[in-house]
């Protein structure tokens, strides 16, 4: 595999555009070579789809769009970010037993520190700001199939 590879995808803020935020960044794992039915790669689809729904839900209309980002370094760390134009970097809610929402920074902390990654959010440039995760990179051995032994 290439030392650096590099993919990204700038959808419209739009409620749908969650859905393909996270087809987009699963398929692309996939040709990098992370199988699609992983306990990781639903861990990135369930990180990818609260940044995506946050840049849509929380920017208030103020960011007609939103960037994925996905970037793998010498097959060690995968980074995964969402870059949206509203200055507003997100907060942790109080929790509050009767709160429908509020808690997408809070999952995606958890997921990410449980994978032995981190996550950072800095502002760009232009104004806004991208809220991006870091993960160890390891692809799972291949399935053992019943029946067969290991090689």
């Amino acid at each position: 595999m290439a030392d650096h590879l590099e993919a990204s995808v700038t959808l419209p803020s739009d409620p749908a555009s969650v859905s393909a935020a996270r087809s987009y960044v699963v398929g692309t794992l996939a040709e990098w070579g992370l199988p699609s039915d992983t306990d990781v790669a639903d861990t990135v689809r369930l990180i990818v789809s609260e940044l995506a729904t946050n840049a849509v839900q929380h920017t208030f209309g103020q960011s007609p769009t939103f960037t994925v980002d996905i970037a793998l370094d010498r097959d060690e760390h995968l980074r995964i970010g969402v870059t949206d134009s509203h200055p507003r970097f997100p907060k942790r809610l109080p929790a509050a037993v009767q709160q429908d929402n509020g808690r997408g920074m809070v999952i995606i902390r958890w997921l990410t520190a449980e994978c032995g990654g981190k996550l950072r959010v800095r502002p760009t440039r232009e104004g806004g700001k991208t809220v991006s995760i870091e993960l160890p990179w390891s692809i799972p051995a291949e399935p053992v199939t019943a029946g067969q032994p290991e090689p």
